[in-house]
């Protein structure tokens, strides 16, 4: 047990009373061992993948249950809905609860909501299925904020890095593997071995994971209170937020919609090789490590301006050629670089603004990060049925734009900032 300390979070109000209980091993500033970052590596992966296995399948689910137009997107759509619910309710309990009884009942539950989507009758029910796993897939932010804590200060963007480089590439192979099995098989099959490998990580993180909870002086609505308060008196925190749901609308509206292009014509391509496109994002999970290692280095500034205007170029290229596939390989392997190296910049300097409440601080960012991949994800839906690619590309593009027109403000955002904090000083 660590001596207590009292922290307080902004100008007086809502000091937290925190403690903190760390068991075997010892992981308070030291430096991790490489297989514990694997470990996280590799669950957060498996984790996200939850949410990303329909993506390639949409065409075929839409099939299967009759559905008409880009209905089949919204379920997209119904999964966000239930990741920012748990965002909201369930990741600020990492700040609660020990956080590995936590993960690995948050696993379990995702396999079950698994099972449910591989059986799902109709849209309805596949609906619910795919929001409860949404709702319970956030344990792998739980696990990057897990991450965050156990690294010392120092390798904290690389650590971070490392594990979200894992989670990147639980999404790219998720929508690969996704699509090779139901060629093979069907998409019900795909959401089986999903189930499996979830209630398999709940074993391996029981066996391997350190205990740790930080214990607050604070009840489960006080400490969903603090999210909001630490959101209106951080910055820093709403404007990465800004960032985060900015860049994950551009993420969602390619991805909701890439499937319906690919199946159709000029293309006509299978789930199997609908899949392979998640492969062009695989820049993505490299540029995640690039980013923390930038971030280390204290170039957030200039990182978040190059993402931004990667999203915008890629965007526009496909807007202007849709039906070239070397150009749009290239557009999705651009434009996945840059949501994820955006990603990994906002998440350097939102860890860093406060050690005992990393997880409330995350629900605060991906709660903002995953209501723009909703806004997203509809709005995707919405244009590709009603003006086909077009709309969608044009969407995307506008989206884009606008997250590079806020990013070149940042050096004046940060310069304001500065002089606010030396005004507090005298």
């Amino acid at each position: 047990m660590l001596p207590r300390r009292r922290h307080a979070e902004g100008k007086g109000c809502l000091a937290l009373d925190v403690a903190y209980l760390v068991v075997s091993p010892s992981v308070s500033g030291a430096a991790m061992s490489r297989r514990l970052v694997i470990l996280l590596a590799v669950s957060t992966g498996v984790s996200v993948a939850t949410n990303y296995y329909a993506q390639p399948l949409l065409a075929a689910i839409g099939h299967t249950l009759h559905l008409a137009g880009g209905a089949a997107g919204l379920i997209v759509t119904a999964s966000q809905v239930g990741y920012v619910t748990g965002l909201v309710f369930l990741v600020p309990l990492g700040d609660l609860l020990e956080r590995r009884t936590l993960v690995v009942i948050m696993s379990l539950v995702a396999a079950g909501g698994l099972v449910g989507a591989a059986l799902a009758p109709d849209l309805a029910v596949l609906f619910l299925f795919a929001a409860l796993v949404g709702a319970s897939s956030v344990v792998a932010q739980i696990l990057v904020a897990f991450a965050a804590t156990l690294a010392p200060e120092d390798e904290r963007g690389k650590v971070v890095g490392s594990v979200m480089s894992g989670l990147l590439l639980g999404i790219l192979l998720a929508r690969t593997a996704a699509g090779y099995i139901a060629a093979a098989s069907s998409w019900r099959v795909v959401y089986v071995c999903a189930a499996g490998m979830m209630a398999v990580l709940a074993a391996v993180l029981w066996r391997s994971l350190p205990r740790y909870r930080a214990r607050l002086d604070l009840s489960y609505p006080k400490v969903l209170a603090s999210v909001v308060y630490l959101f209106r008196h951080e910055p820093m925190l709403r404007r990465r937020s800004l960032y985060g749901g900015l860049s994950f609308a551009v993420f969602s509206i390619l991805w909701t919609s890439l499937s319906f292009l690919l199946s159709g014509p000029p293309y006509r391509y299978g789930a199997g090789t609908i899949g392979l496109f998640g492969l062009a994002g695989a820049g993505g999970a490299v540029m995640a490590s690039v980013a923390g290692r930038f971030a280390d280095a204290g170039k957030q500034q200039a990182m978040t301006v190059a993402t931004a205007l990667a999203m915008s170029g890629a965007f526009l290229a496909m807007l202007v050629e849709p039906h070239e596939l070397g150009v749009l390989i290239a557009a999705v392997a651009l434009l996945d670089m840059g949501c994820q190296g955006m990603h990994i910049t906002n998440q350097s300097e939102i860890y860093a603004l406060a050690g005992e409440a990393r997880s409330r601080v995350n629900s605060a960012y991906m709660t903002c990060y995953f209501t723009g991949g909703v806004l997203g994800s509809v709005g995707s839906a919405e244009c590709y049925g009603s003006f086909g690619w077009t709309g969608v590309a044009a969407l995307g593009t506008a989206v884009a734009a606008l997250a590079l027109l806020v990013s070149v403000t940042d050096g004046r955002f940060r310069r304001h900032q500065a002089s606010l904090a030396a005004a507090a000083e005298r």
